[in-house]
């Protein structure tokens, strides 16, 4: 690897240890064996280099849920288990993450005023909508555009809040079976009004 590769490995190892307000240049040059210099010269500052970084675990964390989840979810169980098994999956990976999560929040202030953050925290949430959609439902979204983004979206807002919540207030966060028992609750109170069509 060169420079620059080394210094995102180094960042994304500092945010997971440290957190995104904590780490130092002197903790990325330490981590990756680099020097003061080769930030500047190859991403121009430390809050780039961070944000750079926090991208970059985030997706590292996507394809490792994905990897979880399709090896902890059962696709032939039923909709309520599945949704249990998919929140083990997600919460047991949190903890590794936990950092990442927290200066994620960080990076959505930035996302405000730096267009190609913003750009790239879309397109994951994007590819989160049509995964979710896909694994849980068996949405296809090319075939189902619509109804994949709509599915999507519901588990997306759900995940972004669950692990706010875990990052700000994690005793009172919610475990797997609490969020499958919520679901089960809502699911019967929606029943009546879903037998009578009711919108």
């Amino acid at each position: 690897m060169g420079h620059r590769e080394d210094l995102l490995v180094g960042a994304v190892a500092c945010l997971r240890e440290k957190g995104y307000a904590r780490t130092t240049a002197r903790d990325v040059v330490a981590a990756s064996g680099t020097n003061l210099g080769s930030i500047g010269y190859h991403y121009g500052s430390l809050e780039a280099l961070l944000n750079a970084a926090v991208l970059a675990a985030i997706e590292e964390w996507g394809a490792q849920l994905t990897s979880v989840m399709l090896a902890g979810v059962d696709p032939a169980a039923p909709f309520p288990k599945r949704f249990e098994q998919y929140w083990a999956a997600v919460l047991a990976t949190f903890g590794e993450y936990r950092q990442v999560w927290a200066a994620s929040i960080d990076l959505f202030g930035v996302a405000g005023r730096v267009p190609e953050v913003q750009a790239a925290i879309a397109a994951g949430l994007q590819d989160g909508r049509m995964a979710w959609a896909q694994l849980l439902h068996g949405i296809d979204p090319e075939a189902e555009p619509a109804k994949a983004q709509a599915v999507g979206s519901l588990h997306q807002a759900l995940l972004s809040g669950v692990l706010v919540q875990w990052v700000v207030d994690p005793d009172r966060a919610p475990s797997a079976s609490d969020l499958a028992a919520a679901l089960r609750i809502i699911a019967a109170d929606m029943a009546p009004s879903m037998t009578r069509n009711e919108p």
